[in-house]
């Protein structure tokens, strides 16, 4: 029934986005079985949605949406974690990644605890330092192979 390329990214900003393993993260995490979509929407419409299911009246970073056992939804507000990098001590994509990894584990039914803490930073540390130690995804061949990055 499911593909293993499940994953759909929606870009509701006009920004660009960010270069992350989606796929790698998901699979890992979620499993290959998994459908996940994942959209990036600006303040007003992530403002809209919080307030609509969590009856809070401002942006949020990230929110998750369980649909099935394997089908969710990542919705992400670039805007709202760009001025939150400073706060976490992060930068930009450090913070992304973190919080694609966080609005993940909510997905797999995890809930705020140590636990959870240990599992973000357990996959956190794993692709921090896969994206830091030069090694890139080949978007051309679905990331199952691993270049070097150039160094600029």
């Amino acid at each position: 029934m499911y593909s293993e390329d499940t994953i759909d990214i929606i870009n509701k900003t006009k920004g660009r986005l960010p270069s992350l393993p989606f796929e790698l993260l998901k699979k890992d995490i979620l499993g290959k079985e998994y459908s996940l979509s994942v959209a990036f929407v600006g303040e007003k419409e992530s403002q809209k949605i919080n307030y609509l299911y969590r009856e809070k009246n401002n942006p949020t970073n990230v929110l998750s949406f369980s649909l099935s056992k394997n089908n969710g939804e990542l919705v992400l507000c670039p805007k709202k974690i760009k001025s939150e990098t400073e706060k976490f001590g992060k930068t930009y994509s450090e913070l992304l990644l973190f919080l694609v990894i966080h609005g993940m584990l909510h997905l797999k039914g995890m809930q705020h605890s140590a636990r959870m803490e240990a599992e973000e930073k357990k996959y956190y540390e794993k692709y921090f330092h896969w994206n830091r130690s030069g090694l890139s995804q080949d978007q051309s061949t679905g990331g199952r192979n691993i270049k070097r990055r150039k160094k600029s």
